[in-house]
Parts: structure tokens; sequence; C-alpha cells
């Protein structure tokens, strides 16, 4: 779960101004990283279908955001999906390679 300080922080890297809470790129990103969370929690619950659920939910909820940046704004676009690979690249190689048993990055 995303604590409010942690939500703040989010919010603030990607505001497009001071009181912007709800543009199409702050709930990217904070779908982003509750996705994130919530993946790393499934992965210790493998058999947690309420929550893989709920996962799929956030993941087709973000996808619908993307969509509607890439029709409408492709500069915010793009940068909405270099957020997404970031966060990506960043949870795959921290569990990917200590679940292989890789004591360091490559």
């Amino acid at each position: 779960m995303l604590t409010k300080k942690r939500k703040t922080a989010v919010i603030k890297d990607v505001a497009r101004h001071d009181a912007d809470t709800g543009s199409a790129d702050v709930q990217v990103a904070l779908l982003s990283k509750r996705i994130d969370e919530l993946a790393k929690h499934l992965k210790k619950n493998a058999k947690d279908l309420h929550s893989r659920r709920g996962l799929l939910q956030m993941v087709a909820d973000r996808r619908s955001h993307l969509r509607y940046l890439e029709k409408n704004d492709k500069r915010r676009y793009s940068l909405a999906s270099l957020v997404i690979d970031t966060i990506f690249q960043i949870f795959f190689r921290t569990f990917h390679y200590t679940n292989l048993g890789y004591s360091s990055f490559r």
C-alpha cells in the first residue's frame, strides 16, 4: 500500500503544476507504483488470487490512461512510458537476480 508520504512524492515528481493530482500523467505514475508494490506482494503470496485480480485491473487502468495520452499528447506519452520503463527495470533487476540466486547485478 502506498503511504501518504510516498504518494505525495510521486505526485510531486510527475505533476504538471502545483495542484495537479488527477492528470493522466499522475494517474499512470501512481498506478505504476501500486502495481510494483502489488507485484512484490504476489511474489511472496502466489496463491492470493484476489490481489492478482486487482493487479490485472490496475494494469488495464494504466493501459487506458496511456492510450489516452498516446492519442492526445505524444510528448507526455513518451515521458510516462519512460517512467514505467524505469520502474520496471529496477523491479526486474532486483527481484529477478535475487530469485535466481545471483548475488550481484550484471
